[in-house]
């Protein structure tokens, strides 16, 4: 008998909502998209408005019901992945106070210094608060995009607004009381306030450290696992969303969680790599760890018996969107006026990016020299640094658009393998690296990756539509159709594989301690020219 379920993936630019059919394996019936805004101010800040979150959900849901026959009856639970430690503050009604606060916002610099940095120190961290937060939560808030210090920013600078807080949700969770009325939390949410109890018999948020960070307990809500039913489409959202009343709601998980489920990347010692809007290296691991000195730790999961250890670089797919909108201008308008470039079918192309790839995929591996740092809103991982920035290094006269737009891709790939590298120093991660998200629907980024790293990479079908099928695992093992998270590795095979070009993986392995250089040698310059902004 097949199942069917709707997930929405909620991106940092865009909703993705799929509806899919669950037998034997996971088929994609439909899908549809819609993007919103991300607002950057000149202080760090990067902001949302939560409302464009649920009227992209609205407007989506109305559309997959368009393309197929499926009835809305039939329908037999929603849930979420999404993006993470954005800050949401809603009132007793669950209307936002403010636009939230995304995981890229940087402004709260003086709240981080006040509330960790100063006192005897370890790792430029206050030792007392650094150690009680390493026992309690297995982590610590080190990093000033970290939502501890928005959540102080905004009762520090914002004190009326402050004042209407009623709870603090992640994106997910906002989105979960405008379908159910239920403010909630899923286990991996709250771990990533960084105020959650991960210890055995304890599991909860922390009184201790929430006063120790200044948040008030109040407003934090309920825990629940993502594969919990936390409650039913209400009249008035179905009303909204055009589904019926009474849909069951799954709590469903951040995409930190869900897109390595959806990657098949479930059992210990998995590790996937994700190239969306952002980036990030995950190795499934049995305990927790934390590295202090490349700002990796092991998250917690969908799945209550493992945790995510986690390396996270802020701006992967969003690089080659900065590409599309500034340096390929006048390609792309060559190409939407013709469409006829030349001889070769291949160069006729529906997606910009794949004419992009289509016209670099020629360049030389190196990029005749040129090397690009990812940068672009800063980094987490393996350094913590809000000032760093993305840069063309060793550009000659020779250097054209085509050698640059090959180095943007090559970047992306050299920070993962330095991230995958600085995980190595505390686990040991697969042999063969699953690569998920958008970057991994072009042959030519899979070859550079596996190239940069000199592994195997394997691509799932539809790797960009992972997150929402690590959603729809998760309904899946809510509604007893599996026995649990690590089961659904069975239902998603591998699509295709690739293997390092040994010429091309020696010029990458000679350039890698040069892209590496480039941060130790100009971190002073990045904070002299941004220190301001952050």
């Amino acid at each position: 008998m097949s199942t069917y379920v709707i997930s929405y993936d909620i991106g940092t630019t865009g909703i993705k909502t799929c509806l899919f059919e669950i037998s034997n394996q996971i088929e994609l019936v439909a899908s549809a998209t819609a993007n919103y805004p991300i607002l950057i101010t000149g202080n760090g800040g990067a902001e949302q408005d939560p409302n464009h979150w649920w009227q992209a959900m609205c407007r989506t849901t109305a559309q997959i019901f368009e393309k197929t026959p499926i009835p809305k009856h039939a329908i037999e639970g929603v849930s979420f992945c999404a993006q993470m430690q954005s800050l949401v503050l809603v009132d007793q009604d669950g209307v936002p106070v403010r636009n939230a606060m995304s995981y890229m916002d940087s402004r709260a610099g003086n709240e981080m210094e006040m509330g960790i940095m100063r006192g005897v120190k370890v790792s430029g961290l206050n030792l007392y608060k650094l150690f009680r937060s390493l026992r309690i939560t297995g982590a610590v808030s080190a990093s000033v995009k970290d939502p501890v210090w928005k959540y102080n920013w905004v009762k520090n600078n914002e004190p009326e607004l402050f004042s209407r807080v009623y709870k603090w949700l992640d994106v997910k969770d906002f989105l979960v009381y405008k379908t159910c009325h239920k403010f909630v939390m899923s286990e991996d949410s709250a771990f990533a306030t960084l105020l959650y109890d991960t210890r055995k018999g304890r599991k909860g948020f922390n009184r201790e450290l929430c006063k120790m960070m200044g948040v008030n307990m109040d407003h934090l809500p309920a825990i629940c696992k993502s594969i919990d039913l936390v409650g039913t489409i209400t009249e008035d959202a179905a009303l909204e969303l055009g589904l019926l009343p009474g849909t069951p709601v799954f709590a469903g998980g951040g995409d930190a969680s869900l897109i390595g489920v959806g990657a098949g990347a479930v059992s210990e010692g998995d590790t996937h790599i994700y190239m969306g809007t952002s980036g990030w290296v995950s190795t499934i691991v049995r305990k927790q760890l934390l590295s202090l000195k490349s700002m990796t730790a092991s998250i917690v999961g969908a799945d209550p018996n493992s945790y995510h250890f986690f390396a996270e670089l802020e701006t992967a797919g969003k690089c080659l969107e900065w590409v599309r909108d500034h340096l390929a201008l006048d390609e792309i308008d060559l190409f939407l006026e013709k469409k006829e470039i030349c001889d070769d079918p291949e160069c006729i192309h529906k997606s910009l990016y794949d004419y992009m790839m289509f016209c670099i995929k020629d360049v030389p591996p190196g990029s005749n020299g040129v090397i690009f740092t990812p940068w672009l809103h800063g980094n987490r991982c393996p350094f913590e640094d809000p000032n760093a920035r993305g840069m063309f290094f060793n550009i000659g006269l020779e250097t054209g658009k085509t050698e640059m737009i090959h180095a943007v891709l090559e970047g992306v790939c050299y920070h993962l393998k330095w991230q995958l590298e600085s995980m190595e120093k505390c686990i040991q991660t697969s042999p063969a690296i699953r690569l998920v998200g958008g970057g991994a629907l072009s042959p030519l980024t899979c070859q550079i990756l596996s190239n940069v790293l000199n592994r195997h990479v394997e691509v799932v079908d539809s790797p960009q539509n992972v997150g929402a099928v690590g959603a729809a695992i998760v309904i899946a093992v809510g509604l007893g159709l599996i026995d649990n998270i690590e089961s659904s590795k069975n239902l998603i095979p591998i699509a295709h594989r690739y293997s390092p070009n040994e010429s091309n993986a020696r010029v990458y392995n000679e350039y890698f301690p040069v892209f590496k250089s480039l941060y130790r040698n100009n971190a002073k310059a990045f904070k002299k020219l941004n220190q301001t902004n952050c």
